[in-house]
């Protein structure tokens, strides 16, 4: 029998993967670097069609990238419809390719799904989240395709900076 490899308390072959867009990824990557059961945070760009594109290129609003966050997390401590919960809570996903003063295609909402289980979830959630809203849930639920990390000035930018939130 294969000993799993464990890190910090953390079996890494049960560690999953989930990807996230809803706006500035500043504060979507604060909100969920602060969420039990999340081992890790990356910001970058997923859904475009731009090779290795910088923050510049994605702010063109020519590439289709959205801002996202990588979040590796333990299924043992925390489950993905968990994630999905607090994904719901930190934007307006009924908003169409903007949040708050930011405004563009890589602000849109998106689920990127890493296999057919958090696609059935995703998709389960927003049919749930939309029959509890007055507008339609305009969140684009796709497979994840190649994660771009961003700058490394923009990892775990609030938390560097000593702020709570980005206004």
């Amino acid at each position: 029998m294969e000993t799993p490899i464990v890190w910090k308390g953390i079996d890494m072959k049960r560690a999953e993967t989930a990807t996230f867009g809803a706006g500035c990824f500043w504060h979507v990557e604060e909100a969920f670097r602060k969420t039990k059961g999340v081992t890790a945070t990356a910001v970058g760009y997923m859904g475009g069609k731009m090779e290795n594109p910088t923050y510049e290129d994605v702010c063109t609003d020519e590439t289709g990238h959205a801002e996202v966050v990588q979040v590796e997390f333990d299924p043992a401590k925390i489950s993905y419809k968990h994630l999905l919960d607090t994904f719901w809570k930190m934007h307006d996903p009924t908003s169409l390719n903007r949040q708050g003063f930011d405004v563009g295609t890589q602000y849109r909402s998106a689920i990127f799904y890493h296999n057919q289980k958090q696609k059935e979830i995703a998709l389960e959630g927003k049919e749930i989240i939309s029959k509890n809203c007055a507008r339609p849930i305009v969140t684009e639920i796709t497979r994840a395709g190649k994660f771009y990390r961003a700058e490394e000035y923009h990892q775990k930018y609030l938390m560097k900076k000593g702020l709570k939130t980005c206004l």
